[in-house]
């Protein structure tokens, strides 16, 4: 009997805490992938309310690292034809700080450009989850990385050289 009761006791301290940590994450993955919708179906204003005034968003290319506002001057044309991009999470994995306000994630995705990698970090700011900072990169298999390499080779070395006089 007092075995059934100490369980019973511990299952009712843990599943509070259980709980909410299962409500934070699901309101967390609604943000992530309301964001991404809204890209697909072309809601400029949805796409970046969901993102802090700080956001950093960086792209694929070396050159695109945008803040908020940098970032929807350029995502703004592509918003304009109705459709800016279309991902779809596949995986993802969220990790949170203690306090609860700040989480980071990873996610895989299915995208116009095949398969990509999301990384970021969102804020609790006055109660919401904003995004922060994301990182959009290509998925490049093991055993093609030569390849890409060498078809973007003149580019990065023009780039690296640009740095190193700088």
């Amino acid at each position: 009997m007092n075995n059934l009761y100490i369980f019973f006791v511990a299952l009712m301290a843990w599943f509070p805490v259980h709980s909410q940590e299962n409500l934070e994450k699901e309101a967390v993955r609604t943000v992530l992938e309301e964001w991404h919708l809204a890209a697909s179906e072309a809601r400029f204003q949805d796409y970046f309310n969901a993102m802090s005034e700080e956001a950093i968003f960086i792209g694929t290319e070396a050159g695109e690292r945008w803040d908020k506002e940098a970032f929807m001057a350029y995502a703004k044309p592509h918003f304009d034809k109705g459709k800016a991009w279309s991902f779809k999470i596949l995986e993802q994995h969220l990790y949170f700080n203690e306090a609860k306000d700040m989480v980071w994630f990873d996610e895989l995705l299915d995208t116009q450009m095949k398969l990509c990698r999301g990384s970021g970090v969102l804020q609790r700011i006055h109660g919401e989850w904003k995004i922060s900072h994301y990182v959009l990169s290509i998925v490049i298999p093991n055993e093609n990385v030569s390849e890409v390499v060498r078809i973007k080779q003149e580019t990065d070395n023009e780039i690296i050289e640009k740095f190193k006089k700088q």
